[in-house]
């Protein structure tokens, strides 16, 4: 509560309902973004700011810039995860599916997140893609057959798929580990690697049994995979924690991996001799990046098979990078189909809950049902999490920091700025932006003017490289910078008001807010949104989907700032 009073503030302007939404256009093929979380739960901060919440940032972004963008989203809900938590909550495991897609949704558009799609892995497209790639993979010869040795519960009469059994980590020791990674030490091993292992339905301890399996032939592939990374990683400016995790798995010597599980729920193997197998889920996830695609538009090869003009750009957390750099592009250059693979990727570390870890499992941290529940606005909660991004290294979440930097950096700067000038105009100037005389404009204003222009281009600069934290501090910088302007140049004092002085700085100020509007878009648009409406601007034109084109191909820079 303490939070919601010294945030109202900020908000005192914004009663009145935003004229306009802020809406998704397909309008050709140059970029590609997407993320993809998976369906056992509901979101929390951290998977907000490691996906979901950058890849919407970046997406807006390109909208201003005059970029043809796609933002492709959805659940990944086949696999082992599902099943065992459907089974847990007395469900099938496509009513589980149901349930939390619902959930994620609801999230997901409460913290304006303007996908042009979301949508799921378990749908007719999902099937039809995969099975093709994967028959394209086998034509090709990247597919190989294995006997494997697989832990089987024989009390439940099942093959335990990963999520299936728990025990101690072979690698680090660690207790409750999973029957294909680690979350101690994120490391990857076999089932049957585990130590005393246990079936999470009955906690019997399971044998060792054979069972015929399909794996993919990296090794053959490497060669292909390492000049794609060399090349993507260069061109597409990987973050340095993408390129150091997907070097790691290449250099220690890739080897065949198994791409089906004895499961029910999942993708069919379209062989006859596995009709009773599903695809693995870091196999088949990936692919729904497609398949989402395909069920937004019939067009979609113009983006999936058009590596030429189409950008990939990815958002994930860290411990999701070798499936999207190593397993999904070597899949697709297997298939050798023409498909566009990964430009850009951008990965954070984790972010991390008071002295502790975000845990689905445990309930520990903030989720997104209970980000709703304070009634503190959702620009304020997107403003916190991607200044406090985990962009180099682990950032943590904390109430009292919360506080701090919305009260101390976004109040008393964004917020104390908008109030300031757009009350002294409100009152001063029958509510309208006065009118600015070039010819008054001083050296003063000239280099002020200067000042924001070249500070913009650092935060277009910077957006461009997807430093997503860093162009917010910048965006901050500019409203710091027009807060000493204002300061210095004292509107209110009674020898500007008869010089009319005055006029000029509140014009150039309200201008300038025009910008702020802009450039804060992408990280709080109903902020931009309800800023825009008290401007005046009551309909959203073309030139307002492109404004950050628009500014950079105007003639005069600076002058082109008084006039928008």
């Amino acid at each position: 509560k303490r939070i919601v009073k010294r945030l109202r503030a900020i908000f005192f302007f914004f009663k009145q309902k935003t004229a306009y939404e802020i809406s998704a256009c397909l309008v050709g093929s140059e970029m590609c973004i997407r993320d993809r979380p998976y369906v056992n739960n509901v979101p929390h901060l951290g998977n907000l700011i490691g996906c979901v919440l950058s890849g919407d940032v970046y997406t807006r972004y390109c909208r201003l810039r005059g970029h043809n963008v796609i933002y492709v989203c959805g659940t990944d809900e086949y696999g082992t995860t599902t099943e065992v938590k459907a089974r847990q909550e007395g469900l099938t495991p496509r009513q589980l599916c149901d349930k939390y897609f619902k959930i994620h949704k609801e999230v997901y558009d409460w913290f304006d997140i303007d996908f042009d799609i979301f949508d799921r892995t378990s749908t007719p497209q999902q099937t039809e893609i995969t099975q093709d790639i994967f028959l394209k993979v086998k034509q090709n010869n990247y597919i190989s057959e294995h006997t494997v040795s697989q832990l089987f519960c024989e009390a439940c009469s099942v093959f335990l798929a990963d999520r299936m059994v728990e025990g101690i980590c072979p690698k680090c020791g660690a207790d409750g580990a999973r029957g294909d990674q680690c979350d101690a030490c994120q490391q990857i091993y076999d089932a049957t690697e585990l130590k005393t292992p246990q079936c999470i339905s009955c906690k019997k301890t399971p044998i060792v049994k054979d069972s015929q399996h399909l794996f993919i032939n990296l090794p053959n592939i490497s060669d292909n995979l390492l000049e794609f990374v060399k090349k993507s990683s260069d061109k597409g400016n990987w973050s340095q924690n993408s390129k150091s995790v997907t070097l790691a798995w290449i250099q220690q010597g890739l080897k065949e991996r198994c791409i089906t599980r004895d499961l029910k729920w999942g993708t069919p193997v379209p062989l006859e001799q596995y009709k009773d197998k599903v695809f693995y889920v870091w196999f088949d996830a990936p692919i729904g990046y497609i398949s989402i695609t395909a069920k937004y538009t019939s067009e979609w090869r113009q983006w999936w098979k058009n590596p030429d003009q189409v950008k990939l750009v990815q958002f994930m957390g860290k411990d999701n990078v070798p499936f999207h750099t190593v397993i999904f592009p070597s899949s697709l250059i297997a298939a050798n189909d023409n498909y566009t693979l990964l430009h850009q990727i951008s990965t954070t570390e984790y972010l991390n809950y008071e002295d502790g870890r975000f845990s689905k499992s445990k309930g520990v941290g903030v989720f997104g049902d209970n980000a709703i529940s304070t009634n503190i606005p959702s620009e304020v909660w997107r403003f916190y999490l991607l200044v406090n991004r985990p962009e180099q290294s682990d950032t943590q979440f904390s109430w009292q920091d919360f506080a701090i930097k919305n009260n101390n950096e976004l109040l008393a700067n964004i917020g104390n700025l908008c109030q300031r000038s757009l009350k002294f105009a409100y009152s001063n100037y029958n509510q309208q932006v006065p009118h600015i005389d070039e010819s008054k404009l001083t050296n003063v204003d000239q280099e002020f003017l200067k000042h924001i222009y070249d500070t913009f281009l650092k935060y277009i600069e910077l957006s461009e490289k997807v430093e997503i934290k860093q162009s917010l501090r910048v965006a901050m910088e500019i409203g710091a910078i027009c807060n000493k302007y204002m300061q210095d140049n004292a509107p209110w004092e009674a020898a500007n008001k008869e010089s009319g002085r005055s006029v000029t700085v509140v014009g150039v100020i309200l201008n300038i807010l025009r910008l702020i509007s802009a450039i804060f878009e992408p990280f709080m648009p109903s902020f931009s949104a309800k800023l825009n409406f008290l401007l005046g601007f009551e309909e959203r034109t073309e030139r307002d989907d492109r404004y950050f084109k628009f500014l950079i191909d105007s003639g005069d820079h600076s002058l082109s700032l008084i006039h928008i």
